[in-house]
């Protein structure tokens, strides 16, 4: 496997990160972010919409997310979205905005939101062992197909795994920054 044919390689577990990444940020930290609930999908008009696509979503005060919907109709589909989800916040509505308050996290949900980290880290790393997974085999087939030569094919495996090795370090690195973060008081 040559430098061309690794690097849809590295970009597929590239892309790895970056969901779960973007998961990461839907975890709530005791902050408010607008990542929480933009891409919540609510039911509009039959259809499920991304709230960011119905609302503008503001964060004028750390502990408080104020969303604005464009259509004053479908207040009542943002409050429901927001009470089904996952999230664990109450929607308060003034007729206008939805407020969502968000209180200091305890010590038993910061557990439980490590806990959701883990799991979509372990999620990731699972991903980029299928990628390394489908190139091995490639150089596997490539190497009976007589393609490539045994030496070739071993030092071409070894070159797969230290990929994977640096984008499963990098997988780590984002899960225990965000563990810090959430059990930041």
């Amino acid at each position: 496997m040559n430098d061309a044919a690794r690097q849809p390689l590295e970009a597929r577990m590239g892309r790895a990160i970056e969901a779960m990444e973007r998961d990461f940020a839907t975890v709530r930290t005791g902050r408010a972010s607008t990542s929480l609930v933009e891409r919540l999908q609510v039911e509009y008009y039959g259809t499920l919409t991304p709230l960011n696509q119905l609302a503008s979503i503001s964060v004028p005060e750390a502990h408080q997310v104020v969303i604005q919907p464009w259509d004053r109709g479908v207040l009542g589909a943002i409050e429901k979205a927001i009470q089904k989800s996952d999230i664990g916040l109450t929607p308060n509505s003034d007729g206008t905005v939805v407020r969502l308050n968000i209180p200091p996290l305890t010590e038993e949900r910061r557990r439980d939101l490590v806990k959701v980290v883990h799991r979509r880290a372990e999620e990731a790393r699972v991903e980029i062992r299928n990628h390394r997974r489908d190139a091995t085999d490639e150089v596997r087939r490539q190497e009976k197909a007589g393609e490539v030569g045994a030496d070739d094919a071993r030092r071409e495996q070894e070159r797969i795994e230290k990929v994977t090795h640096h984008w499963i370090d990098q997988v780590d690195q984002g899960a225990k920054a965000k563990e810090q973060e959430i059990m930041e008081v």
